[in-house]
């Protein structure tokens, strides 16, 4: 219980602030995706939707928070930060595993709970998708580990992790992920293949159900038509790129260290760990229009980063038992380099990014009729989305100079601070 009141703390001091964040322009069409599929009776236009039927349990909990709840910046934001620290507990529960045990895992927890290079997935509501992925993946994992290492209930066990699986699934693309993690776990125990191949043939097959329904859907599969996903995308760039950047600057500080100390005993984590990341980032390397795979999406590999920061840090720990001012002060610089970062770096650029709907939102709680808008930086749906939302059909939003010119409408400046 301590461990998770503890974990639970650093969530809480890591991502408080940004609780106070308004909605960004792409929260206000995961809200609009919950109106539109979330019913019940809606369900089966989002099982005919390609793209978004891979979303459907954000778009089902987006819903029932705004019903719940209407439109509210800070419930949506307490929900991603309370699916956070559900996720940071399941990294928690990683020491479940004999082969990681609770003493690394409960550092791995602490690690990952603070950790800014995933924070878009935490901060930015619209990255709902992301958390859940986590969280149905982690699990369906955690499930199998324990059908596993159990003497009972173990059929119970395994109907969990293929319960999860599905869900994961139906969470984002990226949870075709579970099957090689499965087998990660199979392969470090060493299982004979006639315990566990039986097993895995469900998810499996689930995995190239799920993928054939997105491929033979790609023609009206908007990541296929947008320019910015290719199966033919360099992913043989983007993983490498993307692991580098996963690891600074404290995965490399840990890898160094155990390398320096030469700490050998951690080498079956390090494997672990660095099977996980390029698995997990894998699904979403195949990118067009950059050499990285955005914060967003590295969540899920970020548990194999928590996984070797701890190790470097229990190494560390070890080394300086005679010095414990040492592990203060290693503990202060790494809460305060990540928190900090979040806290100042990270806030300002979501302000940033929240401002220009900010600005139209001020001028349209005061106005009636047609509004000219000027220099909004995302697509006009956004806007519209956004006004109406608030008030309803009482502003209209009109985008081209020549037809306000004519109207002689009110003029709003996007760009313009709030």
């Amino acid at each position: 219980m301590l461990a998770l009141a503890a974990t639970s703390v650093l969530c809480l001091l890591a991502y408080s602030r940004a609780l106070t964040l308004p909605l960004i322009s792409d929260d206000y069409l995961q809200i609009q995706l919950g109106r539109d599929y979330g019913p019940v009776a809606s369900w089966h236009n989002l099982a005919a939707d390609a793209l978004h039927r891979c979303r459907a349990t954000s778009i089902v909990i987006t819903y029932w928070t705004e019903r719940l709840f209407g439109v509210s910046p800070l419930v949506l934001n307490v929900s991603s930060l309370l699916i956070h620290i559900l996720n940071t507990w399941l990294v928690l529960a990683l020491g479940y595993w004999r082969v990681i045990g609770w003493r690394l895992s409960t550092v791995a927890a602490c690690f990952f709970a603070i950790y800014q290079g995933h924070q878009e997935a935490v901060i930015w509501y619209a990255a709902l998708p992301e958390l859940l992925v986590f969280l149905f993946a982690v699990g369906s994992f955690l499930f199998w580990i324990a059908w596993m290492q159990a003497s009972r209930a173990r059929e119970i066990y395994y109907a969990g992790a293929v319960l999860c699986y599905v869900l994961a699934l139906l969470s984002k693309e990226s949870g075709v992920v579970v099957p090689p993690l499965l087998l990660l776990a199979v392969w470090v125990e060493r299982w004979p293949w006639k315990e566990w191949l039986v097993r895995i043939v469900p998810f499996a097959a689930l995995a190239v159900l799920n993928f054939a329904m997105i491929y033979l859907a790609r023609s009206n599969h908007l990541h296929f038509n947008d320019g910015t996903f290719s199966i033919h995308g360099p992913f043989w760039i983007v993983v490498p790129v993307s692991v580098g950047r996963l690891l600074w600057v404290w995965g490399l500080f840990s890898l160094v260290a155990l390398a320096c100390w030469r700490e050998r005993g951690w080498m079956r984590i390090l494997w672990i760990a660095a099977v996980w990341m390029v698995v997990t980032l894998l699904p979403y390397s195949f990118l067009t229009y950059m050499p990285r795979v955005p914060s967003r999406h590295t969540y899920l590999a970020s548990a194999g980063l928590a996984l070797i920061v701890a190790a470097g840090i229990l190494t560390f720990r070890e080394r300086f038992k005679t010095r414990p001012w040492a592990m203060g002060v290693l503990t202060t610089i790494l809460l305060a380099h990540q928190c900090l970062y979040i806290w100042i770096k990270k806030q300002g650029q979501f302000e940033v990014r929240a401002a220009p709907t900010e600005r139209l939102l001020q001028v349209a709680a005061n106005h009636h009729g047609p509004l000219y808008v000027e220099c909004f930086p995302y697509d006009s749906s956004l806007a519209r989305l956004a006004v109406k939302m608030y008030y309803g059909d009482q502003v209209s939003l009109i985008f081209d100079a020549t037809e306000a010119k004519v109207s002689n409408v009110k003029k709003v400046n996007c760009c313009a601070a709030p």
